[in-house]
């Protein structure tokens, strides 16, 4: 059975997808969902699927092994980062090479970049005028969405979409297809 560790900030309504997908599966699981944020809503969502979930702070991810060492415990055959907004550390990277991937709500390289997440990418998009959007699911290396790109899917934005219009489209995308492109990694 393959292992999958989840990092979020958020709702974690990407999280509570990938731990259903795969809780209807026999070659992998969710084993634990860490996260920045101890009043993040993907704790409540983690209790009530009962997967183990944890919450650090800066010191524990950047400054100690804490995390590292949470990691290494758990044993995940792949790193998902999933609505995660800090930036990855190398040392986690090195622990785990080509076994972290992120999925960003955007057509990369457009709106890629730090400080570019959620609400702020789909309102670049919007003011950028663009014509689709979509979302990219990539390797995560030292540098904010420049890693490898492994999938991307796209949507349409039309001109009379507002920020949230294209939130919801790329919230779709990314319920559709962030579980099936970690199951097609993890056999490969």
């Amino acid at each position: 059975m393959k292992r999958i560790v989840i990092f979020a900030s958020g709702s974690g309504s990407n999280a509570e997808n990938l731990i259903t997908f795969f809780q209807e599966r026999e070659d992998a699981s969710v084993v634990l969902v860490l996260t920045n944020n101890p009043q993040a809503k993907v704790l409540d969502r983690c209790k009530r699927l009962k997967v183990s979930a944890l919450s650090f702070n800066r010191i524990a991810l950047v400054e100690t092994n804490d995390v590292l060492g949470l990691l290494k415990n758990a044993k995940p055959d792949l790193v998902v980062l999933a609505g995660f907004l800090w930036k990855f550390p190398e040392n986690l990277l090195h622990a785990f090479p080509n076994k972290v991937i992120n999925v960003h709500p955007a057509l990369l390289p457009k709106f890629g970049g730090k400080g570019m997440y959620g609400m702020h990418v789909h309102e670049a998009v919007v003011a950028n005028k663009e014509k689709e959007t979509g979302i990219t699911i990539h390797y995560v290396n030292e540098h904010y969405d420049e890693g490898a790109i492994i999938f991307q899917a796209s949507c349409q934005v039309e001109s009379t979409d507002t920020a949230e219009d294209v939130a919801a489209k790329i919230h779709e995308l990314e319920m559709e297809h962030f579980p099936k492109v970690v199951a097609k990694l993890l056999n490969e």
